[in-house]
C-alpha cells in the first residue's frame, strides 16, 4: 500500500527543484525501470501493479498507480531512483550538442539515438529540458542508463574547449549528402522554433543541412529535431564506416 509520504514525494519529483533537493527522480514503465535496475542504478523504491516484479518492489493497485503516474495511462511499474553525481565530459570523437530543446519527448528520443549510435554523452544547454524529467526518462526507453547528459552554461565555450570543429544543423547549410563529414567534430542542433542561438552560431566551423526534395512553395517548413538528428547520425556513421 502506498503511504501518504511516498505519494507526496513522487508528486513533488515532477518538478526539477524537488528532484535536485531530494537527489531523486522518477522512472515509469516496465522496460525503463528494468533497464535502470539491471544497469545497477541505485533506487529508493520500486512500485508495481504486478506481483513478483522485483524482489524489492511494493505491490500497488491500478488506482494507486494512477494517482502517482505522470501519464494518462499509467504503466505497471514505477521507480524512485537516485540522481547521479556530475561527471567530467569525456569528449568522444563525435559529440552531439543540443541548444534550447524544450520538448521532453524530443530529448528522450535524442538520448535514445545517441545510445543507438554508440555515443556515451550528450551536451545540453542549460535552457534545455531536464533529462531527469519523467517524460524524458520514459522517451529514452532506458538509454539514460548509458548516455550521460551534461548541462552547461555556455554550450559554445564548452564545445570549443574540446579542440575539434563545431558544425551546426541549419536550414541553409551545405547538404549532408554532398559534404565530406568529419570523423572528429561536434554537431549542434537547436530547437525547431528558435534554431541555434546567435552566440553559438559565431562558434561554428560550418553549417550543414538536410536538403528538402519537395519542390514548390507548398512544403514542410522544418523537421522535428529528433528526426533531424537521426538522419544526421545515420549519414555520419555511414560515411565513417567507409573511411
Amino acid at each position: 500500500m502506498l503511504s501518504h509520504n511516498q505519494r507526496k514525494l513522487i508528486l513533488q519529483l515532477e518538478k526539477k527543484k524537488h528532484r535536485l533537493a531530494n537527489k531523486l527522480f522518477v522512472a515509469e514503465g516496465k522496460k525503463v525501470v528494468n533497464e535502470l535496475i539491471n544497469s545497477g542504478w541505485p533506487f529508493k523504491n520500486i512500485f508495481s501493479t504486478e506481483e513478483n516484479f522485483h524482489p524489492d518492489s511494493e505491490l500497488l493497485t491500478s488506482d494507486e498507480m494512477k494517482k502517482i503516474s505522470n501519464f494518462k495511462t499509467p504503466s505497471q511499474a514505477l521507480g524512485i531512483f537516485v540522481l547521479p553525481d556530475s561527471k567530467e565530459i569525456i569528449s568522444e570523437p563525435i559529440t552531439i550538442g543540443v541548444d534550447g530543446i524544450s520538448d521532453p519527448g524530443n530529448l528522450g528520443t535524442i538520448i535514445r539515438l545517441c545510445d543507438w549510435f554508440g555515443l556515451s554523452e550528450l551536451i545540453c544547454s542549460n535552457n534545455s529540458v531536464d533529462c531527469f524529467n519523467a517524460k524524458v526518462i520514459q522517451a529514452s526507453m532506458g538509454s539514460i542508463s548509458r548516455v550521460k547528459c551534461h548541462y552547461v552554461d555556455d554550450l559554445g565555450t564548452t564545445l570549443s574547449s574540446m579542440q575539434k570543429p563545431i558544425y551546426g544543423a541549419t536550414l541553409t547549410g551545405d547538404s549532408i549528402y554532398s559534404t565530406q563529414m568529419p570523423n572528429k567534430a561536434s554537431f549542434v542542433f537547436g530547437s525547431e522554433s528558435h534554431g541555434i542561438s546567435r552566440q553559438l552560431l559565431s562558434k561554428l566551423e560550418g553549417e550543414l543541412a538536410i536538403p528538402q526534395f519537395r519542390e514548390g512553395d507548398n512544403k514542410a517548413e522544418s523537421l522535428n529535431v529528433a528526426n533531424a538528428i537521426a538522419i544526421f547520425l545515420s549519414e555520419l556513421f555511414r560515411n565513417l564506416k567507409k573511411k
